[in-house]
């Protein structure tokens, strides 16, 4: 908390996404060095969302499951009472990872936050994922007030 020029207290965000000095500048590739949480705030950990939809069904086609992975995000985000805007870290798995599938990842990523700014983020490319099919899978911690 800090005093404003009112003398009344404010309370600090919750959460600071950073990219300090000293570190390239990763917003080009959709996402931050450094999420901050603050005292006092509530946790929320999003397991693994993939691209199928409620009917266990999967498309081939690599951007329709990453469209649908992050529809899955936000819904889960949702019941938590959180909204991507409060996303401190994301995992994201990507079967044959290639540079075409980074961009499409990354495509999708800005349709959905915008340009704000966005979270810490690591990408690990696999050989395979839990169902057979499935080519993305992305996971989040996000940050809400108590």
């Amino acid at each position: 908390m800090k005093d404003n020029e009112q003398g009344l207290f404010t309370q600090a965000p919750a959460l600071t996404l950073t990219n300090p000095l000293g570190l390239y500048d990763p917003s080009g590739n959709g996402y931050s060095h450094v999420a901050q949480i603050a005292a006092g705030t509530r946790l929320v950990f999003i397991s693994g969302q993939g691209g199928e939809n409620v009917n266990l069904e999967l498309a081939d086609d690599f951007s329709i499951q990453v469209e649908q992975a992050l529809a899955n995000l936000k819904i889960a985000l949702a019941s938590a009472g959180a909204q991507v805007n409060q996303v401190a870290k994301l995992t994201v798995l990507i079967v044959d990872h290639s540079h075409e599938r980074l961009g499409i990842f990354g495509n999708a990523l800005n349709q959905v936050w915008g340009a704000a700014t966005k979270p810490t983020c690591t990408l690990i490319p696999v050989p395979r994922l839990a169902l057979d099919g499935m080519l993305f899978e992305i996971e989040a911690i996000a940050v809400v007030p108590a």
